[in-house]
């Protein structure tokens, strides 16, 4: 069924709305702040890698502000429990039975701030939440809302007392990125502003969740042809038979790229995808994704990994036969 012109035109402005909003009261760059609102509304999960102190966690709250979800935040630490996230059975002595008492995941949008500093058992925990948008304690199965979105923060993996993320984990990722140290601008007039002030209490509320998940359904509509399909599949199968990939991206990996890249095209006023999108946000969605062969100690893993990726897709011709 092909697109009103009026939706999409509707569709695009609460997309620049929401994005609008966050870059006018966050010192974020607009690509960081368009990959997250882009993320939220494909139904995917997001990853920020940085250093401590760039506005991470700030950025997770404006975002959940900005489309008036419920937003719980969780501190993520080497002795945080698998419980500590799902929630608990608690006996009742009145009752003669066990009570379930929700945990931090039960949310519209959750907060995993620096999540690579849990163990592994813990992080294990956001597996069937994120995949499945469920969770199973003692046998019982409970559904999350719609949308549900986990943004996760971690520190780089070079850095003292973190874990890496598992690769089942990186792959429930939609996309990583990185804020970085905000330009000279950007910096001054925050240090101008008031102390003891917090940026998300300016963010107003443009939307609900009933708006982002008809956003993502009008989206999954989107048109993609042939040529692009088959030029995305090409990306993935160049990650797979690179030499300097020991594991390249999965099919997982692939729904993703074509889900956001419909996002994207969404926002801009287009039905249907072009190359350009997929090309755009391939190294977004794909790079974390990536096992690679050898890795220097001289550079970040994530720098390699983008490095390796993007001479990987390098070889790929885009679908209107030039190498781009």
């Amino acid at each position: 069924m092909a697109i009103s012109r009026t939706d999409v035109e509707a569709a695009a402005e609460l997309g620049g709305a929401v994005a609008a909003e966050l870059g006018a009261a966050l010192a974020v760059p607009r690509e960081a702040v368009a990959l997250a609102v882009m993320c939220l509304l494909s139904g995917g999960h997001l990853l920020l890698e940085d250093v401590p102190g760039v506005g991470k966690t700030t950025l997770a709250r404006a975002l959940a502000r900005a489309v008036r979800a419920r937003v719980r935040r969780v501190q993520f630490t080497a002795d945080l429990l698998p419980s500590d996230l799902t929630g608990v059975s608690v006996w009742d002595p009145e009752t003669r039975s066990f009570s379930f008492h929700p945990g931090p995941l039960f949310s519209d949008v959750v907060v995993a701030d620096e999540i690579n500093r849990a163990n592994p058992k813990t992080q294990a925990a956001l597996l069937e939440a994120m995949e499945e948008r469920r969770i199973t304690v003692d046998g019982t199965t409970y559904e999350l809302p719609d949308p549900y979105f986990v943004l996760a923060t971690q520190n780089p993996v070079e850095m003292e007392g973190t874990y890496p993320l598992p690769e089942a984990q990186l792959d429930r990722f939609m996309v990583r990125t990185s804020l970085g140290y905000p330009g000279a601008d950007a910096e001054r007039e925050m240090l101008r502003g008031a102390s003891g002030t917090d940026p998300v209490a300016r963010v107003r509320q443009v939307c609900g969740v009933e708006d982002v998940r008809a956003f993502r359904e009008l989206a999954s509509t989107v048109h993609v042809s042939e040529e692009v399909a088959a030029y995305a599949v090409a990306l993935l199968d160049a990650t797979r038979r690179s030499p300097e990939i020991r594991l390249g991206a999965s099919p997982r990996a692939g729904l993703a790229l074509l889900a956001i890249s419909r996002t994207r095209a969404l926002l801009d006023g287009r039905a249907a995808v072009f190359p350009a999108d997929v090309r755009t946000l391939a190294p977004a969605v794909l790079a974390h994704r990536l096992v690679l062969r050898d890795l220097s100690p001289e550079t970040s893993q994530t720098a390699q990994q983008l490095a390796v990726l993007r001479r990987a897709i390098a070889q790929v011709p885009a679908p209107d036969g030039r190498r781009r």
